[in-house]
């Protein structure tokens, strides 16, 4: 058994996908944190940085730190915070894309993270009982992103069957109900930013799966919008030296261009074929013998 999780860690390492991914960057900005909230302290100040990466309630703490809304869902205050959370993100996340895909299950878990900290900053400006704290109150953690995860497979494969520690085997579905009742009955007893969070998270998962059942994929337009944003840092095309300097053709380009040769090459076959070889004249000739040599 302890060989198995060593292998499962490696495996984790070894994999270049948006789950490793995910899971690479909350250990990092988890270790980030954690240095310099020990350089503070060395420094003899309480600076917490965690909280100037956290999502605020407060509106206008949240005009002055909008990247929060993002920001937040990779940020862990304990190590017991982190580990619980990206054990469940990479058992959940690994039964995401048995069915789904790696778009997809980052699109997701970022929706999810941002309807949490939506839910959050509604239910503590709404509801009086958390007047005297919404100014002060912010969230951290992956815990909606993760959720949202959850309750999309939950959705979309009600019925699979999922193996838990002294639970035993029970439908996935039956899972998901148990873990909302869990958040809203926890709500007046702590953490309640936590909780609220988690339910956004779940209601984003919920609406994902019901819009992808209908053929809607909800995930593509921030997919598309960060593969925007990762095209303002790529460097234009280099020239090609082996094509006298001129322009690298694009995938459409190359496409394009074959087409139309293996065109010209199946209307020179056929000619062939009808009216025999000698029949090609010396630049159809050449285009075969240089077809040929292609291939």
């Amino acid at each position: 058994m302890r060989q198995g999780i060593w292998d499962e860690i490696r495996n984790i390492f070894r994999q270049r996908n948006n789950l490793s991914i995910l899971i690479f960057f909350n250990i990092a900005v988890f270790v980030v944190v954690l240095t310099i909230n020990l350089g503070f302290f060395f420094a003899g100040k309480t600076f917490d940085v965690s909280s100037w990466l956290g999502v605020s309630s407060n509106f206008s703490v949240l005009a002055h730190r909008p990247w929060t809304v993002l920001t937040y869902m990779f940020v862990h205050s304990s190590f017991l915070h982190i580990l619980f959370n990206l054990l469940v993100l990479y058992w959940f996340g690994k039964m995401f894309l048995e069915y789904l895909s790696q778009r997809q299950l980052f699109g997701v878990y970022l929706l999810g993270g941002l309807a949490g900290a939506l839910v959050f900053i509604v239910a503590y400006n709404i509801i009086p009982v958390f007047a005297v704290v919404k100014n002060v109150a912010f969230a951290i953690g992956a815990s909606a992103s993760i959720m949202a995860i959850v309750f999309a497979i939950a959705v979309l494969v009600p019925n699979l069957p999922v193996r838990l520690a002294f639970l035993g085997q029970m439908k996935l579905k039956y899972l998901a109900i148990i873990i909302v009742a869990i958040d809203l009955l926890s709500i007046p007893f702590g953490n309640a930013g936590g909780h609220f969070a988690h339910l956004g998270g779940a209601l984003m998962g919920a609406i994902f799966a019901l819009c992808y059942s209908k053929g809607t994929d909800i995930t593509i337009p921030l997919s598309r919008f960060f593969t925007w944003i990762g095209n303002l840092f790529k460097s234009e095309p280099k020239t090609s030296t082996s094509t006298g300097g001129r322009r690298a053709e694009t995938d459409a380009e190359y496409n394009r261009r074959k087409a139309r040769e293996q065109r010209e090459i199946d209307k020179i076959l056929d000619k062939v074929k009808e009216s025999g070889y000698s029949s090609l004249t010396k630049e159809e000739k050449e285009k075969l013998f240089s077809n040929s040599n292609k291939n």
